[in-house]
């Protein structure tokens, strides 16, 4: 039995909205110049071809749209006494488990498409490089109360060693 099977009643996720936030990107960044490249290509070569080449950007936009929900519903944290966990994965299941009182300092950011939906992540940096965890799609007053705890806890811990 592994530590996220004790917690699945107590896992918090990130808002839905970063749903849409990824949804959006996947649109730009992968569907937008997939049909770009269909229309050039079915204008050059003929619609046979751009019309193929529009079929492939929509199985593959589809694959990454499913991705991107697994991917939401894989991200979780939990908040114990003397640590936070934050899992996320879908093929590798990874589950970090930072103790509050080994917490450095503690980020809140929000790119233009966050902060338009309201939503920040959480960056927890330790002395290890490779332990910094983050939780993404946090409804912004989440984040800072998490911030908030985070560094008191943090602070009250470090105290105390």
């Amino acid at each position: 039995m592994g530590v996220t099977d004790l917690l699945d009643g107590e896992w918090r996720r990130p808002a839905r909205a970063l749903l849409t936030i990824r949804r959006v990107e996947c649109g730009l960044f992968l569907a937008l110049p997939f049909l770009v490249v269909a229309v050039v290509v079915g204008v050059l070569t003929g619609p046979a071809q751009g019309t193929a080449v529009a079929a492939l950007g929509a199985v593959v936009t589809g694959l990454a749209l499913v991705s991107i929900r697994r991917r939401w519903h894989a991200w979780g944290y939990a908040e114990r006494d003397d640590d936070l966990l934050v899992r996320r994965g879908v093929l590798i299941r990874r589950t970090s488990v930072v103790p509050y009182g080994r917490m450095q300092y503690v980020d809140v950011t929000a790119g233009p498409l966050d902060r338009r939906l309201g939503l920040a992540r959480v960056t927890l940096h330790t002395a290890a490089a490779a332990s910094d965890a983050s939780i993404p799609g946090l409804p912004e007053a989440e984040a800072t109360r998490l911030r908030d705890r985070l560094a008191a806890l943090g602070e009250a811990r470090a105290a105390g060693l």
